[in-house]
């Protein structure tokens, strides 16, 4: 995606529990992650009882993202969420949960506060039911792009005042956002463990999104606009990577979750149509493209398709990397090699340090092919997630194309 940002989450209590316990039906709240400037980010979620152990659901459209790992002890909570670096401690009370979220980062854990209270809106019409219908596709200027053009899409589907939609950037897309249009102003929001956003924008007669701002984590705020534009494409020619003058074939060597080193030079390679997935356990695209590549290994794995992802963690401590991969590993299933690169995300050097083979990572997730013999066919920094509806559809059919032409060599 094109912002990394550091957020948090929310809680259940005990109170909270009551209406679920009653009728085992799940009850819906609102939390807020509160920045300091009070532009808050909202999202939903719902809590039950489940075979008597407290479950939490976070909804972002139709992203569903469940949380078992909850402990109480009194009135306090600790909710620690399935795959990221990232915790709650709460104080309950029946009808409002307050506490703090901390997160992970490459350096200082980052911490913020949150509210949740019972409602089943993720924001209030402030100014009355919506008068503007943003559906379709926009092509969308962040004020921190290189040219003045526009070099993003966002697409949108509007039923009522409620609004689904993300936003395809050059290096990524935003996930499942969900909010309202009230008046002539769009809202949206997402949240997904890793990073929260806010999106915000004045609709100009229809065609036209002003005054735009985009909000992340505690303190990133920046300025966009969009015009609707049904054929506007997404231009990825900024964040490219390329295989190097001379170069054919990658080389390296790295230890594995159990510290056994792994090499592409290892027999369960040799002879096999590899993918080389670059990943992050800190990033949310690298979890939905985990998702759709272990599914893919599981039904094609038999063909002559082998995968390796070569991690690139907050620090360079191997037991932390360890942990926070292990959290993907199990949450997806994985059955294909993870790595450990030992080089941090944050370290400038990255590439030169463990793939010197191509130009300057700039996108995670990435990922490079590699045909039967061992040489480099393709590098693919497109990924873009199942939030993007057809967007998706579409990279996954590509790649399938990719991968089939491969292995009929």
């Amino acid at each position: 995606m094109k912002r990394i940002s550091f957020v948090f989450f929310l809680a259940f209590c005990t109170g909270g529990f009551l209406f679920a316990q009653q009728k085992n039906l799940p009850a819906t709240w609102q939390a807020m992650l509160k920045r300091p400037d009070g532009k808050n980010i909202h999202f939903t979620f719902e809590e039950m009882k489940v075979n008597s152990k407290p479950i939490i659901t976070i909804k972002n459209a139709k992203e569903r993202i469940r949380v078992e790992n909850i402990t109480r002890a009194g009135d306090s909570l600790l909710i620690r969420m399935p795959v990221f670096e990232s915790s709650f401690s709460i104080k309950t009370s029946p009808d409002k949960w307050e506490g703090t979220w901390t997160r992970g980062t490459s350096g200082k854990d980052l911490m913020m506060p949150f509210e949740a209270m019972r409602s089943s809106s993720r924001y209030p019409l402030v100014k009355g039911i919506a008068k503007r219908n943003v559906s379709g596709r926009w092509a969308v200027h962040f004020s921190s792009d290189n040219i003045t053009a526009a070099t993003s899409i966002a697409e949108f589907v509007q039923k009522g005042n409620t609004v689904t939609g993300t936003f395809l950037t050059p290096t990524g897309d935003y996930r499942f956002l969900e909010g309202v249009v009230t008046g002539d102003s769009l809202i949206l929001s997402g949240f997904d463990g890793a990073h929260a956003v806010l999106f915000e924008g004045h609709i100009a007669g229809g065609k036209a999104i002003t005054n735009g701002h985009y909000y992340s984590g505690v303190k990133f705020t920046e300025e966009w606009s969009a015009v609707k534009n049904a054929k506007a494409t997404v231009k990825i020619d900024e964040s490219a990577m390329y295989v190097r003058s001379g170069e054919q074939q990658l080389d390296f060597r790295f230890p594995d979750l159990d510290s056994n080193m792994v090499s592409l030079s290892d027999k369960r390679f040799n002879g096999k149509v590899t993918v080389v997935q670059l990943m992050g356990s800190w990033c949310p695209n690298c979890m939905d493209e985990t998702a759709f590549l272990t599914e893919y290994y599981a039904k094609n794995k038999q063909r002559g398709v082998e995968m390796v992802a070569l991690a690139y963690e907050y620090s360079t401590d191997f037991e932390r990397s360890k942990n926070s991969l292990l959290k993907f590993k199990n949450r997806f299933y994985v059955n294909y090699p993870i790595l450990i690169t030992g080089v941090a995300i944050s370290d400038t050097l990255r590439t030169e340090k463990t793939l010197p083979q191509v130009t300057r990572i700039k996108v995670f997730p990435s990922s490079i092919i590699i045909d039967k013999k061992g040489n480099i066919r393709k590098l693919d920094n497109g990924f873009v997630g199942p939030g993007t509806g057809k967007h998706y559809e579409t990279y996954k059919a590509e790649f399938n194309k990719t991968m089939n032409t491969l292995l009929k060599e």
